[in-house]
């Protein structure tokens, strides 16, 4: 018999959860007495097994971050793959994603999901940490200026940052020490990369395992929800869903054409087109690396793009590059900070941009990414991390879009690469007809 795939598990797990959370929830509605199997309160249950699953989530959080930033800084670094070619693909990289944050950033801060009525929708989420403990926290993390997130950036005692949760200075430290491996001696710099390569490998395979379980952390954060407030969560949540599929759109079909258009001197249309087949393969996978043959595949055969371009680009996209990845952690992150209630200043919004930008790269390829780098970014800014519980009921679908995002901004990456390098394309405006663009 074939096993379910995870996402369908998922899934049912959500609609499950939907159901008996109601079922809780009418019952106390309706009797005036929290219902309890053997003595033990149904709220009681759910909250202890959706607690096990994000503490899991955060005990990976340091070792998975600092190894696969480590790993990846390194790979590229290696091999002489930071020349032209590779400075052109990272620029790019760089500057979609941070074009995907700020889309993202905008749409959630002009529509404000987060906000019911006018009314922070706290209560409806059944988000019950005290305002006032987060808001002491959020104003100790960023209230002063941009100056103080780069001061962050360096820690005094990298130790204690990764104790005290603070990522932005793990992730600092973990570039500089991949990027300098790389200057190494062979005999100095191949133990080291072994020994993280292997750290990330096992922290992949940990991350696998505690995913197994996410059906049932799913379960007990969705139910606890639903028993708490009933179907009145879905509201935000759905309004939330909708801000970030259009924000994700808006990256698709305007950012990204644009830069198609006015530095690829390509049809963007024609691109798209050419490219359905990956974007709607990761759409059903919901992972870029499951996609990568068939985008290697698509952008060679259907926009003309070499191999020699194709072979570095399209696997480094999909390691390192998360347009929609990046632009779901963001609006995440800033719409529970709306639904406690929260004006955050400009330093600390600035810091979720940051290191949603840097995030995005560092747990790119995991299953369920979005999940750790959430996580990150909430401790970052002194956000509850127990408030993803939430998200997780529309987590799915958002994350087929997101994925869909990420692979659409490989394959223009790889064209606008390609004619950047003089590379004729079949999807270029206008070509000449001796092959040169």
């Amino acid at each position: 018999m074939p096993k379910l795939e995870l996402h369908w598990q998922i899934l049912i797990a959500i609609i499950l959860a939907a159901i008996v959370g109601g079922i809780v929830f009418n019952t106390f509605e309706a009797t005036g007495v929290e219902p309890t199997l053997f003595g033990i309160r149904y709220l009681a249950m759910f909250d202890y097994i959706g607690t096990i699953f994000l503490n899991a989530l955060k005990m990976i959080i340091v070792p998975l971050i600092t190894s696969s930033i480590i790993v990846g800084v390194a790979g590229i670094g290696s091999g002489g793959n930071l020349g032209a070619l590779g400075g052109k693909t990272l620029l790019f990289y760089a500057t979609t994603t941070l074009a995907a944050i700020i889309v993202g950033l905008l749409l959630i801060n002009a529509i404000g999901p987060g906000y019911v009525d006018g009314e922070p929708a706290r209560d409806l989420l059944a988000l019950d940490t005290p305002v006032e403990e987060i808001a002491a926290k959020v104003e100790g993390r960023g209230v002063s200026d941009v100056a103080q997130v780069f001061l962050r950036m360096v820690p005094e005692n990298i130790f204690k940052a990764a104790v005290e949760g603070q990522m932005l200075g793990l992730i600092f430290f973990a570039i500089l020490f991949g990027y300098f491996m790389t200057h190494l001696e062979d005999q100095y710099a191949s133990p080291l990369y072994r020994f993280w390569d292997a750290v990330f490998h096992v922290m992949m395979r940990m991350t696998e395992w505690i995913m197994k379980f996410a059906p049932i952390g799913v379960f007990g954060l969705v139910a606890g929800v639903i028993a708490e407030t009933g179907y009145k969560a879905a509201g935000p949540l759905a309004t939330f869903a909708v801000v970030v599929i259009l924000a994700l759109a808006v990256h698709a079909f305007v950012t990204l054409p644009l830069l198609l258009r006015f530095i690829g001197r390509v049809r963007p249309y024609g691109t798209l087109k050419a490219c359905a087949q990956p974007m709607l393969t990761a759409f059903s996978t919901a992972s870029s690396s499951a996609t990568l043959p068939v985008t290697i595949d698509a952008v060679e055969d259907n926009v003309g793009v070499s191999n020699k371009i194709s072979s570095f680009v399209l696997p480094l996209g999909a390691t390192v590059n998360m347009n929609g990845t990046a632009l779901y952690e963001c609006a995440a992150a800033m719409f529970i900070a709306q639904a406690y209630g929260l004006e955050l200043t400009f330093g600390v919004q600035f810091s979720i941009v940051v290191i949603a930008l840097l995030t995005s790269v560092g747990v790119a390829g995991v299953p369920s990414a979005s999940l750790v780098a959430i996580a990150i970014i909430l401790a970052a800014v002194g956000l509850p991390i127990e408030a993803i519980g939430v998200l997780m009921v529309f987590d799915r679908l958002l994350d087929m879009a997101r994925t869909s995002v990420n692979i659409w901004g490989d394959c223009s990456c790889a064209t606008i690469v390609a004619r950047l390098s003089g590379e004729q394309t079949k999807v270029a405006i206008n070509p000449e007809p001796d092959g040169r663009s």
